[in-house]
């Protein structure tokens, strides 16, 4: 079996899994709540205005000798401690983010297909490739989230509602897979 021969789970994957994903942000409730609004919302803006878009963390240590500072060490003690993202000040433009958004769903029925295609013979049956595509899917959706909660103090919950959203993905792919390859 080779990858090109998997074409058509490849895109029809991709499709239903882009739609799949429209729903449940659009319309489940789960991830409502993942994102919270600051005390001061107003002085908050007004402090990150001259900021321009980047990664930051704050208090930041550029080396480990100013790490080991004590005034340094004293500021996270005292606090805040913060990971923050700027992002260009502009109306929000759906239309990229839905395209890479769908460009990457291609990528991971892409990497599904290759383990398919590496594993499984013509004579597979459908519960194999389940198996093969669907955790390859779960593990392209859900684990890199893992270590954001680890690192960058990403709440836990939220990694979790990910796990559950990155499993309703990846029945649909190895449904998708089960039913066009074998």
């Amino acid at each position: 079996m080779t990858i090109t021969a998997l074409w058509q789970p490849i895109i029809v994957t991709a499709v239903i899994v882009f739609m799949a994903g429209a729903v449940i942000w659009m319309a489940m409730p789960w991830h409502k709540r993942d994102w919270s609004k600051t005390d001061d919302e107003e002085a908050v803006r007004e402090a990150l205005r001259s900021t321009r878009p980047g990664m930051y963390t704050v208090p930041n240590s550029t080396d480990r000798a100013q790490f080991d500072d004590p005034k340094f060490q004293e500021k996270l003690t005292e606090g805040p401690q913060a990971f923050i993202t700027v992002i260009p000040s502009e109306k929000p433009q759906m239309g990229g983010k839905l395209l890479l958004m769908f460009v990457y769903n291609l990528l991971v029925a892409v990497l599904c297909a290759y383990f398919v295609s590496r594993t499984m013979t013509p004579e597979s049956d459908y519960m194999s490739v389940f198996r093969i595509s669907g955790t390859t899917a779960f593990v392209a959706y859900g684990m890199a989230y893992v270590q954001e909660s680890i690192w960058f103090g990403r709440q836990w919950s939220a990694t979790v509602k990910t796990f559950l959203d990155a499993l309703i993905y990846a029945l649909i792919t190895g449904g998708v897979f089960g039913w066009l390859v074998v």
